[in-house]
């Protein structure tokens, strides 16, 4: 009995082990970047995650997404957006288009961690929105899964980290507008999946 009694202290402490945030001010500014993913390709204008995250928050919620935008690019957009909104907390959505151009992975690493550190020069509120890897078998049997860089970076970083939410809408028929996008639901479900992650991580008020 002893011996399950450890095991289970053991599991329950290797559940959670990510990073703790303070809260954020409910009227934060919260700058997301990104691709098409982020800017809410695939729904109406307006109907895209960041909005949905800040109706479900309170913050003010900056959408940085441009489709078709690599890491190098959202790298390249990133001082400027910072300078403007001057952001309290930073969202990093980016690295499906270098999947999809087959971008080396030590190139988009090497972008995500130049933004992490400029992000990190502005905000200690940091976070990665973990994208899935480039799988058509996976996706045409809907059963994607996040590429393993993110989880790499948040862990070496200590960075905020929202896993799975993007891969599972975009495995699911009924959430996608097309094979890469998904709907007005879809950004919804992504947005309840960020708000839900990034409260258990401490960034917002229980």
């Amino acid at each position: 009995m002893l011996c399950a009694l450890l095991a289970l202290m053991l599991a329950a402490c290797g559940q959670d082990d990510s990073v703790r945030f303070a809260p954020l001010s409910r009227d934060a500014v919260v700058l997301v970047i990104g691709d098409s993913l982020v800017a809410g390709t695939g729904a109406p204008a307006g109907r895209g995650w960041p909005e949905g995250l800040a109706l479900r928050t309170g913050w003010q919620v900056v959408n940085g997404g441009v489709p078709g935008d690599t890491s190098a690019d959202a790298l390249r957009r990133l001082d400027g957006l910072i300078a403007e909104h001057q952001p309290q907390a930073i969202l990093i959505a980016i690295g499906g288009n270098d999947f999809l151009r087959n971008v080396p992975q030590d190139v988009t690493r090497g972008n995500i961690e130049r933004m992490i550190r400029d992000s990190r020069a502005t905000t200690g509120h940091v976070g990665l929105i973990a994208i899935p890897a480039k799988s058509v078998g996976a996706a045409l049997i809907g059963n994607l899964s996040d590429h393993a860089l993110f989880a790499e970076l948040a862990r070496t970083h200590e960075l905020a980290l929202v896993p799975e939410i993007v891969a599972d809408v975009l495995s699911r028929h009924e959430l996608r507008a097309d094979r890469i996008h998904a709907n007005a639901d879809g950004y919804a479900a992504i947005a309840d999946g960020v708000t839900e992650e990034l409260a258990r991580q401490g960034w917002l008020p229980r």
